[in-house]
């Protein structure tokens, strides 16, 4: 058997050298140990580092492969004690975590997370008479930090009917999609939603890339409406639920919209023009929602025609209906609550799941929804600008206006771009992520398969990365490569991901990562 020597040129002890046993391989040190690292470089350091990550690997491989032989066994028992038998933590503090997250055992779970083939799903539980609180009925008080178990695997579900509307669009951006393939095969689609543009851009545009002709449509497919019709299902939630999902911008007159910041008077039935108080709406948003086209009519018309529909079809029924969307999704998500809790008669409870959304409306517009019984939850990453825009913030807590004077209040009121958050907010951040970069770019901090990333992993503002997170890297890997730390990328930790970027022999500092 291989006998492991570290490099005499990287180690130098006080009194006697490392001493190794034959018969099992293993380095034992009989002296603490000195390092001078003046006399060193790191990229030394790194060359010998990687040498004992590669028999650590080869080890694990191995015992993978063959579980039953004990030469492996002690092979892999013996790398471990040289990894603790170097101690890099007190040689290199930098490299404490990088040690930790490279023992055997966490690269056998990190082989796990990046090459199975499927989901890891957390255990559903019974939700029974919790799933009112879980929709928001109390607010979230006490379900958000630390988050709460079923809370979380709900999230992830809806993030999920979010990516599944972006994969169908995509899969026919210029139509309308024939399949959309759920995460949960106990919902059926019931419905196509379409969105249609008030911006109107020069044919000589189409002309220069007809190729491309679906990024100016004016009327595009932007989510669809399902419903649950598994008995088992229905059971274990406590209700049958209608989820009404939305994918986020993706053509050049949804951006055009996105630009549109100036605040505009909703819809009433006896609008005063002259009263300040009036709830208000983003623009761009309002437009997309409301605007019919000569073929078909408005989302906002599609949505209350086929939510009425399944109201009345299961009738004498416990329903729920769950509206979640990503970005600009995440905006219409709010506009539709809205106009679902007024105008659809007996509306059961409506709750809102967004992600990495903008702000949408005014004061006013937020005490609206509040007041109809809509209740909306915001995850939100610290890193994303999109939830930072547009328009300016005010701020939604009244105690902190009773010191304003009401000259200054009637300024803000009257202000068109005066916006408010809307109800409660889970916020995570990129940084306690292990596999992200903390300075990763703009469109990895709005990413929703990021954001799902985030909300697997978190179990409290004060707590880090939670270890026995469930979802699959191989997603983040594949969308946000550049974004991943290279230490998961790198030639070291290949582990069967031969797609995977080979970013040279030796381990990068970790100063870099």
């Amino acid at each position: 058997m291989q006998i492991l020597t570290p490099s005499t040129d990287l180690f130098h002890a006080q009194h006697r050298p490392f001493t190794c046993s034959t018969k099992t391989s293993t380095l034992i040190r009989t002296k603490p140990l000195s390092v001078s690292t003046a006399r060193k470089t790191n990229r030394e350091h790194l060359r010998n580092l990687e040498n004992v990550l590669k028999t650590s690997s080869t080890s694990t491989d191995n015992l993978h492969n063959n579980v039953s032989s004990p030469q492996v066994i002690k092979t892999t028992t013996s790398t471990s004690k040289l990894l603790g038998g170097l101690n890099l933590a007190r040689i290199w503090p930098q490299m404490k975590a990088a040690v930790d997250e490279m023992s055997p055992k966490h690269l056998k779970r990190l082989q796990r997370l990046l090459s199975k083939s499927s989901e890891e799903r957390s255990p559903k539980n019974k939700l029974g008479s919790k799933w009112r609180e879980l929709h928001g009925s109390n607010n979230w008080a006490g379900l958000l930090d630390p988050l709460d178990e079923n809370l979380r695997r709900e999230l992830v579900r809806y993030g999920e009917f979010v990516q599944a509307s972006y994969h169908a669009f995509h899969s026919d951006p210029e139509g309308s999609p024939r399949d959309v393939a759920l995460p949960d095969g106990s919902f059926k689609v019931t419905k196509s939603l379409y969105a249609t543009s008030s911006v109107h851009l020069p044919k000589w545009i189409d002309d220069m890339a007809p190729d491309l002709r679906w990024m100016t449509k004016q009327t595009s497919w932007v989510g669809y409406v399902a419903v649950c019709d598994d008995p088992r299902e229905i059971r274990r939630m406590g209700r049958r639920e209608i989820v009404i999902a939305l994918r986020g911008t993706a053509t050049l007159l949804e951006w055009s919209e996105n630009f549109r910041p100036n605040l505009v008077s909703m819809p009433e039935q006896k609008p005063d023009p002259s009263d300040p108080t009036r709830p208000k709406v983003e623009c761009g948003f309002n437009s997309l929602y409301t605007t019919a086209s000569q073929h078909a009519p408005s989302l906002a018309e599609s949505l209350v025609g086929e939510i009425t529909r399944l109201v009345d079809l299961y009738a004498g029924e416990e329903l729920s209906i769950s509206v979640t969307g990503h970005s600009l999704g995440a905006a219409i998500a709010l506009l539709a609550a809205d106009n679902i809790a007024e105008r659809v008669p007996d509306a059961p409870p409506v709750s809102v799941f967004s992600f990495g959304g903008p702000r949408v409306g005014n004061r006013e517009f937020a005490e609206r929804l509040e007041s109809k019984g809509v209740k909306v939850l915001r995850v939100v990453n610290s890193q994303d600008v999109v939830t930072k825009v547009p328009g300016i913030f005010s701020d939604n807590d009244n105690s902190s206006k009773q010191g304003q004077s009401r000259i200054m209040e009637m300024v803000e009121r009257n202000n068109p771009w005066a916006y408010s958050h809307v109800g409660a907010e889970l916020r995570v951040d990129m940084k306690m992520s292990p596999y992200l970069k903390p300075n990763a770019d703009v469109a990895c901090c709005h990413d929703l398969e990021a954001y799902l990333h985030l909300v697997d992993g978190f179990l409290a503002s004060n707590c880090p990365f939670r270890a026995n997170a469930k979802r699959s890297l191989r997603k983040l890997l594949d969308e946000q490569r550049s974004n991943v730390k290279v230490l998961y990328t790198g030639k070291s930790l290949r582990l069967n991901r031969d797609s995977v970027v080979d970013n040279g022999d030796v381990l990068p500092s970790p100063s870099s990562l």
